[in-house]
């Protein structure tokens, strides 16, 4: 089996990972994934600023009808 190297911890992969352009292992890749946050600003009456989930977004905009 082939294999490309992480460039974060120099551990092994699928050379299959390294061709969909990855350049880390599984691991390093889910760590760096799980960091990033999203701040937005939507309307609630207790903060201007709050980290959500994209998905709890729906249905927040009260002008949007039907879905």
């Amino acid at each position: 089996m082939d294999l490309s190297y992480c460039t974060e911890c120099g551990e092994g992969f699928p050379l299959g990972r390294a061709k969909l352009g990855y350049r880390t292992c599984l691991n390093c890749g889910d760590y760096h994934a799980r960091q990033v946050k999203w701040t937005v600003t939507i309307p609630y009456s207790k903060g201007a600023y709050q980290v959500v989930n994209p998905a709890d977004l729906r249905g927040t905009n009260p002008k949007r009808q039907g879905e």
